[in-house]
């Protein structure tokens, strides 16, 4: 790719621990990434106007807290209010597998459970942005 994949990191709502998200930024940084990290108690509104700011080509979200179905869900629809359909949505946490599968779908991509390789993340994100280039 010819230009630096730009990913937005954000911890929604309530969720107060981050250091999965921080190893994550950190991974996809070295990863030659450019990566925004919002840090805590972001709200979806917060997340959708950040990654319209940046431009970014990834918005991903870490979410521990147990809210992912009206998070993730709400997100997805303040994306398609604002006409941003070239962004992928993806992110991580502790989801229930039933969970996962009504998510993506939502149209939220790939999530990805504690123990993850960061690896498998990074290539993930790869791919997606080389069969999705933006403008």
């Amino acid at each position: 790719m010819d230009k630096r994949i730009r990913v937005l990191v954000a911890k929604a709502g309530l969720d107060g621990h981050d250091r999965g998200a921080k190893v994550i930024a950190a991974a996809l940084r070295d990863a030659g990434m450019e990566v925004i990290y919002t840090g805590l108690r972001q709200t979806p509104e917060m997340i959708v106007e950040a990654a319209i700011q940046e431009d970014v080509d990834v918005i991903g979200i870490s979410i521990l807290s147990g809210a992912h179905m009206t998070i993730l869900p709400k997100i997805l629809e303040l994306m398609k209010k604002r006409g941003v359909t070239d962004i992928l949505l993806t992110g991580g946490g502790i989801i229930p597998e039933d969970d996962l599968k009504t998510l993506k779908q939502m149209g939220v991509g790939e999530l990805f459970t504690p123990g993850t390789p960061t690896t498998k993340i990074i290539e993930y994100i790869t791919e997606w942005c080389k069969a999705n280039p933006r403008s």
